[in-house]
């Protein structure tokens, strides 16, 4: 650990220099090295220092960076760097006592100052490399939305999503260059006519309106959320899914057998910290769930085509296993052999062969051990009457 950091990220607004404080200013004067994206060098203009633009991809300047390790180096970031930033992904490759950060002020402070919104009711997303599905777990009447794009070209397509999903009254803000000379703000409605020449950097307020579907936040959403074709876990066997399974923040679900994806889709989306991988033997179904979770708004999902157990070996172990496919005793053998202590696993059986499967498991591993049976009403002739479905035994126990 050295006694003066050798890197000073530098947070940056539209003014340039007139915007910086003391401290962001005498690193700049003091540095020997100063990296940055072109549009920030530009910023800054003329420095006494070497310059270096910082490449695209992003990745491309951590080994430059990091060969100046010693030298006085600042790197131009925009406003907080370590709110949708670099300041996370440049700190992960440095040590503690290298680097310091002077932040400017962030894009969502600006933006909620100008449309006079308190900043911790806001939802805040950064999109500028993630799709705009992202946005659809928010989407309900009255929600505000705080949203980066990359470019201004993205606003139209922001808006085009917003009257696909049913939310073209949603009220938008665009706006421009905050806290520069160039800053500028529009406001329409999602489904009018956007302005011209829209720059970037932008962002976008939103306050949602529209009758489009608003997905529940309860788990067991309708399966009509779900393109699937037949394998799926009903909706209310995966809320009791789902309530067995415990989903905790920071946690990683395996879905052996995903079918439709359902069940990964559910758990990631109990919490932003949420990991699951999503293990489906058939490429249409694994493309199913890859398309299903993107729609949803949880891209982060990790679809792995392959039959468990053979498929499992070498992925992160997890803290929560579903088993809705695929049921055996192989299968059983290697999470037990292979998984950490205090692994909970849930498994659903519906043939009569998996049924002996659980129920000698839990003779053996002890857990939970029920039965699900579900009756719905339907036509009965001129009446009605109760139409079963397939019970369900569901097997939950931690290792």
């Amino acid at each position: 650990m050295t006694d003066t950091p050798w890197l000073t990220i530098v947070g940056l607004g539209e003014d340039g220099l007139k915007g910086l404080g003391a401290a962001s200013r005498t690193a700049l004067d003091a540095a020997e090295i100063v990296m940055g994206p072109p549009r920030h060098l530009e910023l800054v203009g003329d420095l006494p220092c070497e310059t270096h633009p910082w490449p695209v991809p992003f990745a491309d300047g951590i080994a430059p960076l990091l060969a100046y390790r010693g030298r006085r180096v600042v790197v131009l970031a925009s406003g907080d760097p370590f709110w949708f930033g670099a300041g996370a992904t440049l700190a992960r490759h440095l040590n503690p006592g290298e680097w310091r950060c002077l932040p400017g002020s962030s894009v969502f402070s600006l933006a909620a100052n100008r449309m006079g919104w308190s900043l911790q009711d806001i939802i805040c997303l950064g999109l500028h490399a993630a799709p705009l599905t992202r946005m659809r777990p928010h989407l309900a009447p009255a929600m505000r939305l705080i949203v980066l794009l990359r470019d201004g070209a993205a606003v139209p397509d922001l808006a085009a999503y917003l009257v696909a999903q049913g939310f073209g009254g949603s009220n938008l803000a665009v706006l421009e260059a905050l806290g520069g000379s160039r800053e500028r703000i529009t406001r329409m409605c999602a489904d009018t006519a956007l302005p011209e020449g829209i720059q970037h950097p932008v962002c976008v307020a939103i306050t949602v309106g529209g009758n489009g579907a608003v997905m529940p936040l309860a788990s067991g959403r309708s399966d009509e959320w779900f393109e699937t074709d037949g394998q799926i876990t009903k909706h209310p066997i995966r809320a009791m899914t789902l309530s067995a399974l415990a989903p905790r923040p920071h946690e990683l679900l395996w879905d052996i057998g995903g079918g439709s994806g359902s069940i990964a889709v559910e758990w990631l989306l109990a919490h932003p910290t949420m990991q699951a991988v999503s293990f489906e033997p058939r490429t249409d179904r694994a493309a199913r769930i890859t398309a299903n979770a993107m729609r949803l708004g949880v891209d982060r999902l990790n679809v792995v085509t392959g039959a468990a157990p053979a498929c499992l070996a070498d992925q992160p172990l997890p803290q929560a296993v579903f088993i809705g496919g695929g049921l055996s005793d192989d299968l059983l053998a290697w999470l037990v052999t292979h998984l950490a202590p205090g692994t909970r696993i849930v498994a659903n059986a519906v043939s009569l062969e998996s049924e002996t499967l659980v129920a000698q498991a839990q003779a053996q591993m002890g857990g939970d051990l029920i039965r699900l049976e579900l009756s719905r009403a339907a036509p009965l002739g001129p009446r009605r009457g109760w139409k079963a479905s397939y019970p369900i035994v569901q097997w939950s126990v931690q290792l």
